[in-house]
């Protein structure tokens, strides 16, 4: 089982999107600065997950999510709540 995930940071206007088979892992590894790409933007909070049943309908809808329209959408999620 796969999750897609997005993270908002909390100081920055920031959105990152992933998979990953261990979410609450992989939020702990973001909010501790222990992943490159992320580690200027924490701290973050969970806006968006699903499962996917396999890596690769995972990698498919983390690349929608990736993408201009997939991206709108988590901005309009994010600024909802």
């Amino acid at each position: 089982m796969y999750y897609v995930y997005a993270l908002s940071s909390i100081e920055h206007n920031y959105i990152y999107v992933g998979l990953t088979q261990n979410l609450n892992n992989r939020i702990e590894r973001h909010n501790g600065g222990r992943e490159r790409t992320t580690k200027f933007y924490k701290p973050f909070e969970l806006i968006y997950s699903e499962v996917c049943s396999n890596r690769i309908e995972a990698r498919v809808r983390e690349k929608y999510w990736k993408s201009g329209i997939g991206k709108e959408k988590l901005r309009s999620i994010r600024n909802n709540d």
